[in-house]
């Protein structure tokens, strides 16, 4: 029998943000409440930024790590979102702080489940991260959660960030040619690539939450869930 393997991203997907922006609230959340920024909108939208940039470098062969480009981006999103003269007010140590709560995430409640049951359907369980590999495995090593080393790939080895589908062939190239390819992600931008790179896609709306249809192909997916588990229960129903 064909060997299965599915493919998820991490931050986002089986990590939540929630301690991102706990960081944020409690390292620099009353220097942003006389602005009125929210820590969770000011995350948001950092992150946004640092990813943007992080791509654009990217696609223009001027590869940087996504930490280092978040790192640069903070004084400049604060100036965005509203701050005249930011680093009058904001600290290196701030970011800092900030960062470290971005390196703390914590794995979603129902991810281990999801993992169970697709392990139990016979399913190898792979990871793909524009982040470091170190970091991105502490996620699952810090829960208890099973993730080989060897198991956990990222764009930096490639130099090639995603969506490019550039980022997604490695990967693809792993497994053997029958062999089941899923991927899965809580972004449309993430999974509807790796669709057009060669993968079945599984989408799940615990991040997102609005779909955006009319921007992506709905139907150009196998899998659109509200969950985690419920994602795995409708890979798992596909399988063949």
């Amino acid at each position: 029998m064909p060997k299965k393997h599915i493919v998820f991203d991490v931050v986002g997907t089986c990590v939540s943000f929630d301690a991102y922006f706990s960081a944020i609230a409690s390292a620099i959340g009353p220097k942003l409440h006389p602005h009125s920024i929210t820590p969770q909108h000011f995350g948001y939208t950092w992150m946004t930024a640092s990813e943007l940039e992080f791509t654009f470098l990217s696609i223009s062969d001027s590869y940087r790590p996504y930490k280092d480009v978040m790192s640069v981006l903070f004084y400049r999103t604060l100036c965005m979102a509203g701050v005249p003269d930011p680093r009058s007010v904001f600290t290196d140590e701030d970011r800092d702080a900030c960062i470290r709560g971005y390196a703390s995430l914590r794995l979603r409640p129902e991810l281990p489940g999801a993992f169970e049951r697709l392990r139990a359907a016979g399913f190898e369980i792979w990871c793909l991260t524009t982040g470091d590999v170190a970091r991105v495995r502490g996620y699952f090593t810090s829960a208890g959660v099973e993730m080989p080393l060897d198991r956990v790939l990222s764009c930096d080895g490639s130099r090639v960030a995603k969506p490019a589908l550039a980022a997604y062939w490695p990967v693809l190239e792993r497994f053997g040619e029958g062999e089941e390819r899923w991927f899965a992600a809580a972004h449309l931008w993430d999974v509807s690539a790796a669709v057009r790179a060669g993968f079945r896609g599984a989408y799940c709306g615990v991040y997102e939450g609005e779909g955006c249809w009319e921007v992506f192909e709905r139907e150009k997916l196998d899998v659109v869930a509200r969950g985690l588990v419920e994602m795995a229960e409708g890979v798992i129903a596909l399988s063949g």
